[in-house]
């Protein structure tokens, strides 16, 4: 293949604009913001489903609390009932006033009871209500962290994109110069070449593979016509000569 030397120039041109673009790719991937927001989204589904257990013991609290208060209001109208026909003096017989005494003590008895089961819920609800509370603060917190971390990496998105885009407008005038033959070959080894399709040949070394040319190699270099494209022995990309390749 050949191709005008300021065309083969102008490749390496191209070559510096998509190693740009790379770089900025990279950037964008590699960004700490990303890791962080990772991070952090654990934490908050972590946080979040110990707060629905904790929400969930709270509603099972109260719901048994009113069931405990319901039992004791049921035992404190039988008493009052029971306190009622006492007092009214309706009932004469000795045994019949000894049962109902008994009830009343027993009624009394069982009040307490229930009264305490109220008291022990209530303090498990409350502290199930200070957990949620403790809970609800730290997913708030987390998810501003989140919110932020979020913030800063859409702004460096914006940042990178906005340059990414120049670079691929800038991009297509220079490629746009280049003959269309060579272009395709130079993306071809670009791709298959880790992003790197044309290098310089600087003070007999090329700069794709880093690796000197032998005494053959340079002496087929400066063999070739100034328009020949010629390729790096060791790594196959193309090899653009310039007045400091050392020829």
């Amino acid at each position: 293949m050949n191709a005008a030397p300021a065309d083969q120039i102008r490749l390496l041109d191209v070559q510096a604009l998509d190693v740009r673009l790379q770089q900025l790719a990279h950037k964008r991937k590699a960004l700490p913001e990303h890791a962080e927001i990772e991070s952090l989204t654990k934490d908050l589904t972590q946080l979040k489903d110990l707060l629905v257990a904790a929400q969930t013991e709270e509603s099972d609290c109260a719901r048994e609390q009113t069931k405990a208060e319901q039992d004791v209001d049921q035992v404190r109208q039988r008493a009052v009932r029971d306190q009622q026909r006492l007092d009214s003096g309706a009932i004469t017989s000795p045994k019949d006033l000894e049962n109902l005494q008994r009830e009343i003590a027993s009624l009394a008895k069982r009040q307490g009871d229930l009264e305490d089961v109220v008291l022990e819920v209530m303090e498990r609800r409350e502290s199930a209500q200070e957990r949620v509370g403790e809970l609800t603060g730290r997913v708030e917190s987390v998810q501003a962290k989140i919110d932020d971390a979020t913030a800063r990496r859409d702004a460096a998105f914006e940042e990178i994109d906005g340059e990414a885009a120049t670079v691929t407008k800038e991009r297509e005038v220079v490629s746009g110069s280049v003959p269309a033959d060579l272009l395709k070959l130079y993306d071809k080894l670009r791709e298959k070449e880790g992003g790197v399709g044309a290098a310089r040949l600087y003070q007999r070394r090329c700069e794709g593979c880093r690796l000197e040319l032998n005494i053959t190699e340079l002496n087929e270099v400066r063999a070739a016509a100034p328009d020949a494209v010629v390729r790096c022995e060791n790594c196959r990309r193309i090899l653009v000569r310039t007045s400091e390749s050392g020829l």
